[in-house]
């Protein structure tokens, strides 16, 4: 007899976990600050990888010195982003994954540190609107990942308990706020992520999403 799905809601980080975005994220970022005359290194991206646009740029204002507003530097990240997310390439196993969940019975959503446009115009990309019609953004909550918010805020649309989640992330600020809500967090590294930084995080670390349906596949 098989025993129940050991889970009541599953939640899925987007960028670098679903779709192979943060590659695009680099090149935008990359030219926005070669622009204003600076070198954006991966050891700086390393510190900001995951973050909510805000507080992503609070701390390159503190590190580049900075003088445009949050709010300036945003709108002008996200432009240069949209154009760029009809061309993103899904991860592989994601498909499959996501058809799975859909089919388990239980709530799932995106929660995501990306703004809402950019999380629906991804998901249009895609063609999901209709697998995954429940997306939120951590820009409705107080704190963005590393900090818990944007993943309790997500169970509680879902009506589930947060330890009762299955949380599916790829870096170590997201799996920190997985982790930090009492979530179970399955975590397949994206390029940005050493995975010896999830040792003191979460225990389950997978090559890729499509190990990850084959573990799912033996617990329901």
């Amino acid at each position: 007899m098989k025993t129940p799905f050991p889970f009541a809601g599953i939640i899925f980080d987007m960028d670098g976990t679903l779709v192979d975005s943060e590659v695009i994220w680099r090149e935008a970022e990359i030219a926005m600050f070669k622009d204003r005359g600076h070198i954006y290194t991966d050891e700086v991206r390393e510190k900001v990888i995951g973050m909510r646009l805000d507080e992503f740029f609070l701390k390159l204002i503190e590190i580049f010195g900075l003088t445009e507003t949050v709010e300036v530097l945003q709108q002008e990240l996200i432009d240069r982003m949209l154009p760029l997310l009809a061309d993103v390439e899904v991860k592989p196993g994601a498909q499959a994954l996501i058809e799975y969940v859909s089919e388990l019975g239980v709530p799932y959503c995106i929660a995501s540190s990306s703004p809402q446009v950019i999380i629906d115009a991804t998901v249009a990309a895609q063609g999901w609107q209709e697998l995954i019609p429940q997306t939120y953004t951590a820009d409705l909550v107080a704190h963005g990942k590393p900090a818990p918010d944007v993943y309790f805020y997500a169970a509680e649309q879902l009506g589930v308990a947060p330890e009762d989640c299955l949380v599916f992330e790829d870096s170590p600020a997201g799996a920190t706020a997985a982790v930090a809500a009492g979530m179970t967090c399955y975590v397949v590294p994206d390029f940005h992520s050493d995975p010896s930084r999830f040792k003191e995080i979460t225990p389950h670390v997978y090559k890729d999403l499509c190990a990850i349906l084959e573990e799912l596949r033996t617990q329901a």
